[in-house]
Parts: structure tokens; C-alpha cells; sequence
């Protein structure tokens, strides 16, 4: 069948006017796309494994789809629970009704009616005496702490008695497995937005919701791994023809450490007999140690730590950097072979990542790294380690040892002389615990090793009732900035802190803390009592306290980088969860710089040409106009012995075996989602739609003679007359 030429323009100018159509539907789309769907920011829960167990969240691997409901009380978790109208529902919980009892009741008897849980910021009014937060459990690290005599039972503390736990306000939720993800809304704007959505359309007439449309979220967060780290790790080292995809990643990190007196250079020795050979017997280390990292349940709102582990990494750095000050030449020891090791380990969260890698390394004399030109350390080297755990009280410490042994008996005596001298005023109560009762810190991985290791941990009574969550914060620490422009690089006499703090900030608390111990240890390495009146500086405890709580972009970072490295830094605190090796990892860089620049000696008169080469280093320093150091600073490895012995028995429990599963995005939108009655109308209206263009087709197509009649052909198009005869 031929078209005639204007039924041809016909259907030009349809197609042309319906391509005007397309293309302006491209500059329209997105708009259209943004008025159904309102993105908005929550920290998501994710999944982690370790040898045996999955906990955390994910979603569905489209999404996770549901109305919302808001729980604000047991009526409302009822309804959710038994047979509600219009499934399936995403929960919000304010972050007081986010407890162990609901979030398990909404896992165990939800079912298909729950398919996400949103916890709102509801934390600006709270009592004091009332509100706990914390996801971790009440024994933490419980399977991975020291063993009884002849058992495989940890004895850290009972988690069946509330009187013997390290934390007795966790709920465990940080351990437990979620089939829906679980957001928390950080800022205050987007919790009024989610109010407002749910007032409007969900928050009347609950019986007849499914007749009507219904404000809903859709959460994305689907993990990849699953089931256990053993079948994780497994299906990740499975290389196909095509590529190797990973499902999980280790969490891995760095420790930090450096010494109070720069060590002898040696020859680089691979070999383990020759680095056996290098062994200085003669050389001996008191560490003191404290941990890095904290965590959270939510990814991008871990919460920064405040009481639960920066109070003994403040306490550690003011102790090195004050001992640096007081004791610049070995001659003034009794015994020229005695060091100082500072360690701050990372991954303790996390069945103690980073001590456990660091006795396995001792072990194995992979400790220091031959690239660092020294002798490797040994547990012989060792004198005694100094444990700094945490200190929700700063007035009343106790001394855990497992067993007496002479080092530990001379510290607590020194400690009590120091923390009791009317001279300093400082009122600090020690104590001695001996027993198996030790708190949940990194000497767990040397007595677990060695049960008669000399350990000693100083630790306070717990109090903090946001431990290992977003709430861990400087409100919780009752820290306030004092911005104060004095040289935080020097020492100060005891009556000049009080011009600038009052007795009862943390600032001198910790300085308090940092006075005692720096004392203390004053008098063991050199045999003589400390007299003097320069005491750690509580502005430089105030620095690290705003750094590592408020902003990244302060004067003490600025001041341990190369001049001139960064013209501003984040306005946000930096993280310091372990992570894992992929990722940015802050709080190890920071820590770092400022242990390299705060325990240096500054060397005079040094050009910047001069000081390339490690350990010199150039600073920008206080003045941020550079200066030379010769620093002790270096890392080690944070990664658990299990993931490079070859056949690790996963469900041994010898090692850490956590890991973090891997995922495409996590995103999560806000919408306006039909009733079920409007969702069956439009699909019958479509699918009855679909059937009549079927048969107008079918019709269309069997009757084109009819529909389309030729009209004849045109004059262009006659046919001409057969010739005439000659």
C-alpha cells in the first residue's frame, strides 16, 4: 500500500512534534523526579562478621520500602506488631525508645511488617540522670580477654551480674543481626521533616490507612557479605576467569608509637636468624599504652569518643610529650639503657585488632620493621606495660594488676605520693585491684598470652553512659574550648593554670591525671623524686580535646604538618574508626604528626635542606614558619594474625576475626506512596489498556485496506498510454 504525500506530512509533523516533546521531557525529568522523591542524610547501620557470627543491618537489595509510623510509646509499637492496616511500615523510634526490648520485639514479631527503623535525634532535651545510649555490650570484648586458669571462659566480667561489668548501660545492639536496615537522623531539620510528612498524611484514622496514600521511605543499604568472615573472605579470594569480587574487607589500621629516646641505628637484617643476632638484651622499655579507635552503629556518626577512649589518648600524648620536656639527655637516667615506648593501638573495639597484632609481631621479632634500621623488641625487653584505659572518673582510679609483681607495687606507691602531695593540690584517690577482674583494655592481649606478664591498667569506675555511640560527644564530657593564645608547646608552673581553668574543667582534671603519671614515671627512670613546678600544660590538653572533638582544622594539626600543606582543614572531628584499608584512616594520620612533632627535639639553627631525611623532620611548629625535629614516631600494622596465617581456624577464637562487608551506596529518600486500592486500579487500568491496544493493533492491521483507501494515483504517477500503432 502507497501513502499519499499529505498523509506522508501528517506524520512528519506527528513525529517531529513528538520528538519536541522527548526532548523537553529531558529538561523536566529530573524536577519531576525530585517532586516525587525527597533525598535525605541518615547514618545507616551496616553489617560486620567475624569468625562464627553477621551483625548489623541491610536492606533489601532494591531497597527497603515502607510506610511511616512514629513510636513514642507502647500503644504505637502494638500496632505496629499486630496486624497493622497498610504493611509494610519503617518504624521511627526517638533515640530513648531505641532499647534492646523494642528493637528485638520489632526483629522477632515484625516480620514483613517491618522493613526499616529510623531513630530521630531526640537528644537536645534529655535528663541527666535518666537517658542512656549505648550499643555495645556490657562486657565488651568479653570472648576475646584473658582466660581462666585451665579454660577457654574468659573472666573478664559477668555479663549475668550488672555489679561486674564494664558497662553496664550496653544494650549489644552493635552485635546483633537486623534483616531491615536502621538509620539514625543526625540533624535536627530533617527529624521536623519526617514529623511533619508523617503528621500529614500517616498520623489519623490508623484503621483505614490502606485506602489512602501514605508518606514512606526507601532506605538503600544492601550488604554484599554475608553469613560469617570464614565464607566472606572464602567467596572474596575466589578468583574466575573474569575478575575477583569482594564481598568483605578486614578491618585494618595502624598502630602508632614512639620512644622517649631516639634508639640505635642498625644494619637492615631480613632474615630471623640474623634479626635474632641484632637482639639487644640489655635494652629495656616501659610501655604505656592506650587505644586509638572507638565505634558506633552507624556509618558517618560514629561519634567521636569522647569519655570512652580520648581521655587516655589526651592522658598518653600530655604524659610523652611533658617526659620529653623533662628528660631531653639519657644521662639523667639511672640506667642508660631504659626507654620509654609509647603505643597507642587501633582496632581495640574490635577483640583488640591492634595488640594482638603487635604480641604477634613481638613473637615473631617483626617488631620494630627492619626498614626502620633498629633492633627488633622482644617480651625480655620489657620491664612492665602501663595500660591507660578509660576514666569516667578522674578522682578515684584504681591499679588492676592479675598478680602482684615488684614494678607494679613501686608505680602505685608513686602514684598514690604524687596524686595525694598538698604541694600540687591535685586529690586524686589511687588504688590497687589485684585479681581477674581487669578492665576491658589492650594488656587483655598480653595476659592472655603470658597470664604472669607484668600489666598494670589504670582504670576508673565506669560512669559513662554513652559509651561506643554517637553521644559520646564533648557535651558528654562537659568540654568547653578555651581558645586560649598561649605557647601550647611548653610546659607550665603549676599556679599559672589556674589564671586560665577552673579546678573542675576537664582540661585540668586530665592535666591532673597526666601530672601524676608523668611524675610517677619521673621517678623510675631517673631515681629521683620530681620537685619541680613545671607540670604538663592543660592549654595543650585543651588543643587535643578540640582537634580530635571538635575540628580537624586547628592550630595543633596545622602546627605538626610541613608549613604551608593546607590552607584549611575539615570543620569536623576526625574519625577514628578502625575502618578498613581502603579507607581514610584520620585519626592514625594525625596521631602521627602530632606524636612525631610534640615528642621531637627541636635541633637549632637546621635549614629546611638539611632536614629531609627521617627521623629529622621539618615541622611547621607553633610559629608556622618551620622548624627541625628529630623525632621517634612510626607505625606498625593493625591487622589481626587470622587474615595472614595460612588455614586460620575461624571458629578458634584465638585472633580477631572482624570484617566489614562491602556495598554498592546507601542512600534514602522520602515519598508519597499510593494506597493499595490506588497501586490495584492503576495495574488493572494498565493492564486493561494494554489489552484494548492489543486488539485496536490487531484490527488496525487486518483492516489497513479499508482503514487507509488509496486515493488513486496521482498525476505524477499515471500510467501512460500504450503507444499508438505506426
Amino acid at each position: 500500500m502507497e501513502l499519499h504525500w499529505t498523509q506522508v506530512v501528517k506524520y512528519a509533523l506527528f513525529a517531529y512534534v513528538l520528538l519536541g516533546l522527548i526532548s523537553t521531557s529531558e529538561v523536566s525529568g529530573k524536577r519531576l523526579h525530585e517532586k516525587i522523591y525527597e533525598s535525605f542524610f541518615g547514618g545507616s547501620c551496616f553489617r560486620r562478621l567475624n569468625g562464627t557470627h553477621q551483625t548489623g543491618c541491610s536492606s533489601a537489595e532494591a531497597g527497603s520500602v515502607g510506610a511511616l509510623h512514629y513510636v513514642d510509646d507502647n500503644n504505637q509499637l502494638e500496632f505496629l506488631l499486630n496486624s497493622p492496616p497498610a504493611p509494610p511500615y519503617a518504624a521511627i523510634l526517638k533515640s530513648d525508645f531505641f532499647t534492646r526490648q523494642n528493637m528485638l520485639r520489632l526483629k522477632n514479631e515484625g516480620g514483613r511488617n517491618i522493613t526499616a527503623v529510623i531513630v530521630l535525634n531526640a537528644f537536645n532535651n534529655y535528663t541527666e540522670e535518666t537517658i542512656s545510649f549505648s550499643h555495645e555490650l556490657t562486657c565488651p570484648n568479653q570472648f576475646s580477654g584473658i582466660l581462666k586458669p585451665n579454660s577457654q571462659e574468659t573472666a573478664t566480667c559477668s555479663a549475668l551480674r550488672p555489679e561486674e561489668t564494664w558497662n553496664p548501660w550496653g544494650t549489644g545492639l552493635l552485635h546483633e543481626d537486623f534483616p531491615f536496615p536502621i538509620i539514625i537522623i543526625p540533624d535536627n531539620e530533617t527529624v521536623v521533616r519526617l514529623i511533619d510528612c508523617y503528621k500529614k498524611f500517616n498520623s489519623f484514622d490508623f484503621e483505614q490507612q490502606h485506602l489512602r496514600s501514605l508518606c514512606a521511605v526507601e532506605i538503600k543499604s544492601f550488604m554484599s557479605a554475608a553469613v560469617s568472615t570464614e565464607v566472606c573472605w572464602r567467596r572474596s579470594n575466589f578468583i574466575n576467569n573474569l575478575a575477583q569480587t569482594r564481598y568483605c574487607d578486614p578491618l585494618e589500621g595502624k598502630n602508632i608509637y614512639a620512644t622517649l629516646f631516639p634508639r640505635k641505628i642498625v644494619d637492615v637484617q631480613e632474615e630471623d636468624v640474623k634479626r635474632a643476632a641484632q637482639i639487644d638484651r640489655n635494652e629495656k622499655f616501659i610501655m604505656v599504652t592506650t587505644r586509638m579507635d572507638t565505634t558506633g552503629m552507624f556509618e558517618g556518626v560514629y561519634g567521636v569518643g569522647a569519655m570512652d577512649s580520648l581521655t587516655g589518648y589526651t592522658i598518653l600524648v600530655s604524659v610523652a610529650h611533658t617526659l620529653s620536656r623533662l628528660l631531653k639527655d639519657k644521662q639523667q637516667l639511672r640506667n642508660p639503657k631504659l626507654n620509654i615506648l609509647f603505643m597507642i593501638f587501633n582496632g581495640e573495639s574490635y577483640d583488640y585488632i591492634g595488640s594482638q597484632r603487635f604480641v604477634y609481631d613481638l613473637e615473631n621479632l617483626s617488631f620494630p620493621k627492619p626498614s626502620t634500621h633498629t633492633a627488633p623488641i622482644t617480651f625480655d625487653n620489657i620491664e612492665f606495660i602501663l595500660d591507660l584505659g578509660t576514666f569516667d572518673e578522674i578522682t578515684n582510679i584504681k591499679l588492676h594488676t592479675i598478680l602482684e609483681f615488684p614494678q607494679a607495687k613501686t608505680l602505685l606507691m608513686k602514684l598514690q605520693k604524687y596524686g595525694n602531695t598538698p604541694k600540687y593540690d591535685f586529690n586524686i584517690n589511687f588504688q590497687s585491684f589485684v585479681g581477674y577482674q581487669m578492665p576491658p583494655t589492650s594488656a587483655q592481649s598480653f595476659l592472655r598470652k603470658n597470664i604472669s606478664f607484668p600489666a598494670a591498667i589504670l582504670n576508673a569506675p565506669p560512669k559513662n553512659r554513652f559509651y561506643h555511640s554517637v553521644y559520646d560527644d564533648g557535651a558528654n564530657l562537659k568540654y568547653n574550648y578555651t581558645n586560649s593564645s598561649l605557647d601550647w608547646t611548653k610546659l607550665m608552673v603549676n599556679g599559672d593554670a589556674g589564671k586560665y581553668f577552673h579546678a573542675e574543667d576537664v582540661q585540668m582534671k586530665i592535666r591532673n591525671v597526666s601530672a601524676v603519671v608523668a611524675m610517677s614515671l619521673y621517678e623510675m627512670l631517673t631515681g629521683q623524686e620530681y620537685s619541680g613546678e613545671e607540670l604538663p600544660s592543660p592549654i595543650l590538653i585543651d588543643e587535643i580535646l578540640y582537634c580530635f572533638i571538635k575540628s580537624q582544622n586547628c592550630p595543633l594539626f596545622f602546627a605538626a604538618s610541613k608549613p604551608n600543606s593546607f590552607s584549611k582543614l575539615p570543620l569536623i572531628a576526625p574519625n577514628r574508626y578502625i575502618s578498613v584499608n581502603r579507607d581514610s584512616q584520620e585519626a592514625t594520620i594525625w596521631t602521627y604528626r602530632i606524636m612525631g612533632y610534640l615528642l621531637s627535639q627541636k635541633i637549632p639553627n637546621a635549614s629546611q635542606e638539611n632536614c629531609t631525611q627521617l627521623p629529622k623532620y621539618w615541622f611547621a611548629g607553633y610559629s608556622k614558619q618551620g622548624e627541625c625535629g628529630l623525632t621517634t614516631q612510626n607505625f606498625s600494622l593493625a591487622l589481626s594474625p587470622a587474615f595472614i596465617i595460612e588455614n586460620y581456624n575461624w571458629s578458634s577464637g584465638e585472633y580477631s576475626t572482624w570484617t566489614e562487608s562491602t556495598w554498592s551506596s546507601l542512600s534514602s529518600r522520602l515519598f508519597l506512596r499510593p494506597s493499595r486500592t490506588h497501586e490495584i486500579v492503576t495495574l488493572s487500568t494498565g493492564v486493561l489498556v494494554f489489552f484494548i491496544s492489543f486488539c485496536l493493533i490487531y484490527i488496525i492491521s487486518t483492516r489497513s485496506e479499508v482503514l487507509f483507501e488509496d486515493p488513486g494515483p496521482s498525476a505524477s504517477t499515471d500510467a501512460l498510454n500504450p503507444p499508438t500503432a505506426c
